[in-house]
């Protein structure tokens, strides 16, 4: 299977997404996800996939695929591409045929014309109908009615009776064409605020995406072996290539640093403008921004495959994901212009013939009852908030992996947390060890054992005993939460870990944290010291502030978690558990109550999976990252909080959102069919209630959420 990314223009709701959505599955492609505010369309298919064919149809539903693969060269856009291009284009004509509406005597009576009224009329009518139109049509054609049918249909109907009117020569009763005018003109108006407010909810992702296009000092070399420095756009640089970043100018490419020091501001990434010191071997992440030094560096993921790429990919995948608030609201999207259109004809039939309302007036009330249903303000409830959300929480160092976590936050009661990394720093110092051998030959052991382990305390041990010589081994394998366990040439067996490996273990013979055997008979031990997160007890209290239990779930030893959760705070401590008994754990407390879980080894991971919410940290194991729904970007849990609140202040706006699209339509469909409301009032308050809904979400950028 692979993975297919298109760009589609013309999408302004969600029942929009849901008819590309539709004609993908009908193509019998998987995994597809339409984002109606971006614009994003993905889906997996067989290698061999006919992309014309995707598109052409996509196309003929009234959508452009936009190829951002193209030469940069713009290309000219047609004559009234946009909403408000349209909109200032139909406005004069509007406000002059309803100029005879006014008490202005003598001056306006040449606009009772008919004739002139049609001449005035007509520019806006072809205009509508070349747009709404044509999109109704090709909505009626797949059978996916969108909200265009409802304002041709209401557009259509003026006309045509005032058409005839006029023709006929009626009299002025029978000529409605301002209304035409005006239900074209102010939907142009309302969709183009709306496309306004909507593309702010992306500010905070458009600030990501443009951080990914800056110049670069690319170095090169020239036939006499002389450095060249010259400027190229970050966009060309390839894996391999060098570069040279001055003070003040940010890291075109994730690099990794071959000369000089220098200080970085990765707010970028991690939402903390703290500089950070970084040295020769040490990376770059792209986006960053150098505060002081010259450094010269080589790029190590440039383009599509940078942290940064990465991270704007990974929200945008979250935004077109549906949580489950949405699918209730596509489902009533689906069916809501049919309805509508039912609604309107029973309007009509009902003031005609049951309450002898006049022709005219029945028709304008049927009208305003299409045109101030609005089936997009249900659409976008949701991915308005959400895209706020995540663009919030991505600028601030917190990655949703998915939409449905953030919905999943409402009703956490009680968070799980690893004990080394998570509450600790998992920075580590040897404090003590013991040997019953020579003390070289020992550390020689213990060192080429514990380089193939990812866990923080023989990372710790790698780094201060660090040799050239290891030994070698015939088979080595790691035991998850036990330890190391290896074979060397001549038959020994070696395996260095936690007390679990001893046979006969106490309390005497379990206080230590490393322990070291050969052939099954212990060796030496090592003691280290691990400091707790400045952070952590601040995080605790926060928790128990919103009633939330803690908990402690540790691999370690009792009497070192006991002390970690009574200095902390914490309720609950599980201790000494393998990854099967933490993954066992997690789903007994998940049964109980929604558990969130914050882990960062490789230990983790299968609790993380098992959770209702796995949190991971920025520098946890991938495979840990991999499973879990949340990622600090911030290399503790300071963020948890935060990400606490936006998960469920996000979850708040939503519901508020879909509580104002159904209570708008639920009040507003009576109030036109009782002719309370004129057509053009109805389409002025149809283009309303979508700018309240974006409103509403936008506010989430400055809403206090901790």
């Amino acid at each position: 299977m692979q993975t297919t990314e298109l760009k589609v223009e013309g999408m302004t709701c969600s029942n929009c997404a849901l008819s590309v959505s539709n004609y993908l599955k009908k193509e019998g492609l998987q995994n597809v996800q339409v984002n109606p505010i971006t614009g994003a369309v993905s889906f997996t298919s067989a290698a061999e996939l006919p992309i014309t064919k995707i598109n052409a149809g996509i196309q003929k539903l009234g959508y452009q695929v936009i190829d951002e693969t193209a030469a940069d060269a713009p290309k000219k856009k047609s004559f009234l591409a946009n909403n408000k291009q349209r909109f200032l284009f139909t406005l004069p004509f509007t406000l002059v045929l309803m100029l005879h509406m006014l008490p202005m005597g003598p001056y306006t009576h040449w606009l009772m014309n008919p004739w002139i009224q049609i001449g005035l009329c007509l520019p806006v009518f072809i205009t509508g109908m070349y747009f709404f139109g044509r999109s109704a049509v090709k909505s009626l054609l797949h059978g996916m009615p969108n909200m265009n049918v409802l304002i041709a249909v209401g557009a259509l109907a003026s006309f045509v009776y005032s058409l005839v009117g006029a023709v006929l020569q009626l009299g002025e009763q029978y000529l409605f064409f301002e209304t035409t005018a005006s239900i074209i003109t102010l939907v142009f108006f309302g969709n183009y605020l709306e496309e306004a407010s909507i593309q702010s909810t992306q500010k905070a992702v458009r600030s990501l995406t443009k951080s990914q296009k800056v110049m670069a000092n690319m170095i090169a070399f020239d036939d006499e072996h002389k450095e060249q420095v010259f400027p190229l756009e970050n966009i060309y640089l390839k894996t391999g290539d060098l570069v040279l970043i001055k003070n003040g100018e940010q890291v075109p490419a994730d690099c990794k640093i071959l000369w000089g020091d220098c200080t970085v501001n990765e707010a970028i990434i991690t939402g903390e403008s703290l500089p950070l010191p970084k040295t020769k071997k040490d990376f770059l992440i792209g986006g960053s921004v150098i505060e002081d030094g010259l450094v010269k560096a080589q790029v190590t993921a440039a383009g599509k495959d940078t942290v940064l790429s990465g991270i704007v990919k990974m929200v945008e995948q979250a935004q077109a994901e549906k949580p489950p608030m949405q699918k209730l609201a596509d489902k009533i999207s689906a069916v809501f212009v049919p309805t509508v259109l039912v609604l309107s004809a029973i309007t009509f039939l009902l003031n005609y013939f049951a309450f002898n309302i006049s022709s005219g007036d029945s028709l304008m009330r049927a009208i305003a009852v299409l045109v101030i249903s609005c089936p997009c303000a249900m659409g976008l409830a949701t991915p308005a908030a959400i895209a706020v959300g995540l663009g919030r929480a991505a600028k601030l160092g917190i990655l949703f992996k998915n939409a449905s976590a953030l919905e999943s936050f409402k009703k956490i009661q009680q968070v799980v947390f690893d004990k080394t990394g998570t509450l600790t720093t998992g920075k580590f110092t040897i404090t003590n060890f013991t040997s019953t051998i020579n003390e070289a030959e020992f550390k020689k052991i213990v060192f080429s054992l514990e380089k193939f382990s990812n866990h923080p305390i023989a990372k710790t041990i790698v780094l201060e005993w660090k040799m050239n010589q290891p030994m070698t081994w015939k088979n080595i394998e790691e035991v998850k939460g036990i330890g190391i366990r290896a074979t060397d040439a001549e038959g020994n067996n070696y395996e260095v870990g936690s007390f679990k490996l001893l046979k006969n273990n106490n309390d005497q013979t379990t206080q230590h944290n490393i322990y070291v055997l050969k052939n099954g008979t212990e060796i030496g031990w090592i003691d280290v010291q691990d400091e707790i997160r400045p952070e952590a007890k601040e995080v605790i209290a926060y928790l128990h502030k919103k009633n939330i239990t803690t908990i402690l779930l540790s691999g370690d030893l009792q009497n070192k978690c006991d002390v970690i959760a009574a200095t902390l705070g914490i309720d609950e401590v599980y201790a000494e558990q393998t990854p099967a008994q933490k993954m066992e754990k997690i789903a007994a407390l998940n049964n109980a109550v929604p558990t969130a879980m914050v882990g960062d080894g490789i230990n983790d991971a299968p609790a993380l999976a098992k959770a209702t919410l796995g949190i991971s940290l920025s520098d946890a194991s991938h495979i840990a990252m991999q499973s879990s729904d949340v990622i600090l970007m911030n290399s503790g849990i300071k963020n948890l909080p935060l990400a606490l609140g936006l998960g469920k202040h996000t979850y708040l706006t939503i519901k508020q959102n879909l509580f104002w699209a159904f209570i708008y339509n639920i009040v507003a469909l009576p109030i036109a069919a009782f002719g309370l409301l004129t057509p053009t009032l109805a389409a002025l308050a149809m283009g309303i209630s979508d700018i309240v809904l974006a409103v509403n979400s936008v506010r989430l950028f400055v809403k206090k959420v901790d």
